[in-house]
């Protein structure tokens, strides 16, 4: 079966095989149950099959790939057709999952966001291995006081660790990407700040950077009725920009925000 790489699915297959190892010797996967999202022809599925997990679950969109993939893995692997953000991850398996994604760059952060939102105090994962374009990779690790930060660091940073491994080059692709991918490991965080709806902080980032140089006094105004109050509880100066203030101070404001609507 001849398989075509589709545009409107943002499919590139990692063909590069150093590339690939690096991908699977990054975390533990002996004996641990995985789940893969966007396993295209299977590439990266060989190497994890190699170090012998107890079970892998993999995520196809494409009716075609999921044909392939079973044809090629027989009962080696479960295949779920079906899209990644309709999928309810939590109900896969009662076991931690550690998890792989080449992500389709079209919905890459829509994915995660998507994930970070819906956990309460129990993760389903005890690490994400996650492919993204670099410049979005950028943004997620990104740290306040530079040109990057903004809410999808803010929102990353709230539940997860993040390290990056490897920034890796379109030619390690096929078809070859127009641009640069990075390597990250998220791992879920023992403790977090609690809040009681994500949507809040979304909310509250949104408008922060809805206007990211200008000074933060308008959100300030926007989001509070007190704004004067909040700014001095908080010793936060209203003439500063919204990426000076640390990702923690963005928790307390939205905390704030959520005690004040009751």
């Amino acid at each position: 079966m001849n398989i075509r790489a589709k545009k409107s699915l943002g499919q590139n297959f990692l063909i590069d095989r150093t590339v690939l190892e690096q991908i699977v010797d990054s975390v533990e996967v002996n004996n641990k149950e995985i789940l893969e999202i966007g396993p295209g022809s299977g590439n990266l599925t060989i190497h994890i099959l190699k170090k012998k997990p107890k079970k892998i679950y993999v995520v196809e969109k494409d009716n075609d790939l999921s044909i392939l993939l079973n044809e090629k893995f027989n009962d080696e692997i479960i295949i779920i057709n079906d899209d990644i953000l309709k999928v309810s991850e939590n109900k896969i398996s009662k076991e931690k999952l550690t998890v792989f994604g080449n992500l389709p760059y079209n919905i890459s952060t829509k994915i995660l966001s998507k994930w970070i939102v819906n956990i309460n105090k129990e993760f389903w994962f005890d690490q994400l291995v996650l492919m993204f374009q670099k410049e979005v990779a950028d943004r997620i690790i990104a740290e306040s006081n530079t040109s990057n930060y903004g809410r999808l660091s803010i929102l990353s940073s709230w539940k997860l660790d993040i390290k990056k491994i490897i920034d890796i080059k379109p030619e390690s692709f096929s078809p070859r990407p127009k641009i640069d991918s990075s390597l990250l490991i998220l791992t879920p965080k023992k403790n977090f700040f609690e809040l009681k709806d994500p949507k809040n902080l979304e909310t509250v980032t949104r408008i922060f950077f809805n206007q990211r140089r200008k000074m933060i006094k308008k959100p300030f105004n926007q989001i509070f009725k007190n704004a004067e109050n909040i700014s001095k509880k908080f010793n936060i100066n209203l003439n500063l920009r919204p990426q000076n203030l640390e990702p923690e101070m963005y928790y307390k404001l939205t905390k704030e925000y959520e005690d004040l609507r009751g």
